[in-house]
């Protein structure tokens, strides 16, 4: 029985039900083609993950959001 976990990172707005449900769905499907397995023996764990728990080069993912943002709204105003 292939277990596959997906951990996505919590993003505003949050990753809706559908497309969870497609991430689930396209998953099982490429695992049935590529390695011959029962969709039905297929289990997907998404796991999510808050943005205050994780971070990239010594700076938490909701700290870099925040920069990133801050970058954005700053070219978007440059003439």
């Amino acid at each position: 029985m292939p277990l596959v976990t997906i951990t996505l990172a919590k993003r505003e707005p949050a990753t809706s039900p559908e497309k969870k449900a497609q991430l689930i769905a396209g998953v099982t499907d490429l695992l049935v083609a590529t390695l011959g397995k029962r969709a039905e023996d297929v289990v997907v764990l998404i796991e999510e993950v808050d943005p205050d728990n994780w971070g990239q080069g010594g700076i938490t993912a909701t700290e870099l959001r925040r920069r990133r943002a801050k970058t954005s709204n700053q070219k978007d105003t440059t003439p």
